[in-house]
């Protein structure tokens, strides 16, 4: 295969001039550009578009990265942030971390070699001091409150619709309410909201069911089948998406049971299909900030707070 060497000897000219010509960058003569042309189709020569990239300084390229695509948070973010991308000259690379500190680490370092023009961080679990740490290396995006921390972020505001949900709850006479969740509270700021908005409501009232490991439809299913089996279950059960709710119903509807009452997050056509209440983060929206926040280190407004939307069924 051809290179840029072989270019500069058919055509008679320096790779300096070569390069330039490439690149449309500095003075090249008329015909110098016309002898390196033919010289490129003489050669079938195709330029490394790494190299022309790295060149003028960019590589035109976000990574994402996420632990995993099993739940509706990291699809909705993804496809805001694609959404973005596509009117622009950006492309994103998808970077799977499996919650590893030491995976998250290693795309902070392709970061600092320039392999990426930012890094968007769906979820880590790298501590958020650790990833300030490295921002000097390039844009790092967060989409969670960062704190007194300097780290570019969007993220939702959960209090607002976990405390909007609960209250209806209460409200409506519940008062034993089991809690589904990915990770405990001790891992994930999105759980650690919930149960904070549940003690600010019943701040007397013993610790709630709260199970975690919940991602998918299945994983409801499975809850719900658990709960059948015992001999009381919580009057209502607040979940971290439509699926696993769906799930759950599911479970109590093939027992011929009456399910508790469910709320869901993440406004899925799940939730819509069985009128389920659920709680709108707007993720496809906080994707699209954080794109642009990733393109535009010097945003004079380095993090946005997206209040969070608890919808009833009328209102989906």
């Amino acid at each position: 295969m051809a290179n840029i060497k072989d270019v500069a000897q058919r055509s008679g000219y320096s790779v300096a001039t070569v390069s330039r010509a490439l690149n449309h960058h500095g003075y090249v003569s008329e015909t110098a550009q016309a002898k390196i042309e033919a010289a490129i189709a003489d050669l079938n020569y195709v330029p490394n578009g790494v190299a022309q990239d790295l060149s003028q300084g960019k590589t035109f390229t976000i990574g994402v990265v996420l632990p995993h695509m099993n739940h509706p948070y990291f699809n909705q973010l993804v496809h805001g942030i694609l959404t973005a991308a596509f009117s622009s000259a950006y492309q994103i690379s998808l970077l799977p971390s499996r919650y590893d500190v030491a995976v998250e680490t290693k795309y902070l370092t392709q970061l600092k070699r320039k392999l990426f023009d930012g890094l968007i961080f769906a979820s880590h679990e790298a501590s958020l001091q650790y990833l300030a740490e490295h921002q000097s290396w390039g844009p790092v995006v967060v989409c969670e409150d960062p704190g007194e921390l300097p780290l570019a972020a969007v993220y939702p505001d959960r209090q607002v619709g976990y405390l909007a949900a609960l209250q209806w709850l209460k409200q409506g006479g519940s008062h034993q309410i089991g809690f589904l969740f990915a990770r405990p509270a001790d891992q994930s700021a999105t759980t650690a909201a919930a149960l904070a908005a549940y003690r600010t409501l019943w701040p007397t009232a013993k610790a709630p069911l709260v199970v975690t490991d919940v991602l998918t439809y299945q994983d409801g299913y499975q809850i719900g089948t658990r709960l059948l089996a015992q001999d009381n279950w919580p009057q209502a059960l607040f979940t971290n998406g439509d699926a696993p709710a769906a799930g759950l119903r599911a479970a109590f509807v093939a027992a011929h049971q009456p399910a508790p009452q469910l709320i869901g997050q993440e406004n899925q056509l799940a939730g819509r299909l069985l009128n389920l209440p659920t709680i709108d983060n707007h993720l496809t929206e906080i994707g699209q900030q954080a794109f642009r926040l990733a393109t535009e280190p010097r945003s004079p407004q380095p993090w946005l707070c997206i209040p969070a939307q608890f919808l009833l069924p009328a209102e989906r």
